[in-house]
């Protein structure tokens, strides 16, 4: 498949061009950096609000959530543009690319209004809730529980722990997976409930990461007696688990787009070190494949298992090629902080920090959006017929 030869795509990546090079903001308004991934300064919360009034912030949703019934071919267009030109699509991405849409697909049209739209136009950001301390990526085995106080109540008593919770201590609602019937089998009794951050006996704790000490983007978050209206809950009663596989199907459409962002950039950055080794000329050669096999995706014979092909490719290729990008660059590549990649303001700095941030930082594509170990089992059983 070709895109660039389809005028259609081509008249629509030439428009989204032209109002990138008229509304784009500039650097002198960008001075206020992003703290953590619900962290969104206002000049970026005026910029996605821009975006979604003009129908390109999800161009593939309808006008009323900010965008324009775009197709597939269309919609890569539009990231491959964002890429091209280093601006990050949003500083809340879980809530944006995930709970946003999980809710459009999902949530009752009061739902939609009062908190898919808002976060949507960044009036408001959103942290997902799904791992938990002894669950990990397992979400089937997730503790916190929700009890009705009767068959006929209007609200939700919730207490458990959610940790690796992003941005949460920033967000001002949880999009969180509890259990609400722990007689029913591991998958089922599973419901998603919007919980605002302010509410009592809710606590958030960051923490740093591998990354840096002062990196406080993960949270531990604690409910404790949380009070919940059975308003906030998205899908049916105990159907939590189709609108956990709904929410990471949002995730990992396109997901593989952003590791070949990643790759792109270390194509660039890791230039001076790299030519003329075999781990470099491994790099341009996995992000060939993935860029192809990407785009096979984009045709109507796509097979949606196929997307774990590209996961495992994408994240396992970018943590690869930083590993052998630090180890080239030998010590000069441990000092932190650094800049290792050209700086634009309308990118994650976090893209272009010293080697060893861009190392550590490879291990999240690994795991978020289902681990290595998941996408494996789904290659090995729905594409090779293996059993389980």
């Amino acid at each position: 498949m070709r895109l660039a030869d389809d005028p259609e795509v081509a008249a629509f990546r030439a428009e989204f061009s032209a109002f990138l090079d008229v509304h784009l903001p500039a650097e002198a308004e960008a001075r206020e950096r992003s703290r953590s991934s619900a962290h969104v300064p206002d000049w970026a919360r005026r910029w996605q609000r821009t975006l979604f009034d003009a129908g390109w912030l999800l161009p593939g949703q309808p006008p009323e959530y900010g965008g324009r019934d775009a197709t597939l071919p269309q919609q890569l267009a539009h990231l491959e543009e964002l890429a091209r030109r280093r601006i990050y699509h949003s500083f809340n991405p879980q809530g944006l690319g995930i709970i946003a849409a999980s809710l459009i697909t999902f949530g009752t049209e009061e739902q939609k209004r009062r908190w898919a739209v808002p976060i949507l136009r960044a009036e408001i950001t959103a942290a997902l809730g799904m791992s938990e301390p002894e669950a990990g990526s397992d979400l089937a085995s997730l503790r916190t529980r929700a009890v009705l106080d009767s068959d006929d109540s209007d609200t939700f008593t919730v207490n458990g722990h959610k940790i690796w919770t992003s941005g949460a201590h920033d967000a001002d609602v949880l999009l969180a997976f509890v259990r609400t019937d722990p007689d029913a089998p591991r998958h089922r009794g599973i419901s998603a409930l919007l919980i605002p951050t302010a509410t009592e006996g809710v606590v958030r704790r960051p923490f740093g990461s591998i990354a840096a000490e002062d990196d406080l983007d993960f949270n531990e978050v604690f409910l404790t007696d949380v009070r919940v209206p059975r308003e906030n809950l998205v899908g049916p009663l105990n159907e939590g688990w189709r609108v956990a596989n709904g929410s990471l199907g949002h995730e990992r459409t396109l997901l593989w787009l952003s590791f070949a962002e990643r790759l792109e950039d270390l194509v660039q950055d890791a230039a001076d070190v790299g030519a003329g080794q075999e781990w470099y000329a491994t790099l341009l050669m996995d992000l060939q494949a993935l860029r192809l096999l990407g785009y096979r995706q984009l045709g109507p014979d796509r097979d949606p298992a196929e997307l774990s092909v590209l996961k495992l490719l994408g994240s396992e290729a970018v943590q690869s090629a930083s590993l052998h990008a630090l180890e080239a660059h030998s010590a000069d590549g441990l000092p932190h902080p650094a800049r290792t990649g050209p700086y634009h303001h309308m990118n994650n700095e976090a893209f272009i920090s010293s080697w060893f941030e861009r190392y550590a930082r490879s291990f999240a594509g690994t795991i978020a959006g289902g681990t290595s170990e998941i996408q494996r089992n789904i290659v090995a059983e729905r594409i090779l017929g293996l059993p389980r």
